[in-house]
């Protein structure tokens, strides 16, 4: 998971994970979601993004109950 913010464009963007995007669909004005082939999730686009949830929460993200050790399991799967 990739989360990357554009100051330029004042627009955050979330990758879920890697995947073709072959369709985007706007939830609201400003907020889409994009799909892979399957009409699963790859990631979602906030626009006006400082406007929408403020400074505070774009400065501070938190990641909870994350099971570390399951994820360094996997983690070392990946190669």
């Amino acid at each position: 998971m990739k989360i990357e913010y554009t100051r330029s464009s004042d627009a955050l963007y979330i990758k879920l994970r890697q995947a073709p995007v072959v369709d985007s669909r706007d939830i609201e004005e400003g907020v889409t979601v994009d799909l892979d082939a399957e009409g699963h999730i790859v990631g979602l686009e906030v626009l006006d993004a400082s406007e929408r949830l403020g400074w505070a929460e774009l400065l501070n993200v938190s990641i909870e109950n994350m099971p570390v050790d399951t994820a360094e399991v996997a983690y070392e799967g990946i190669s």
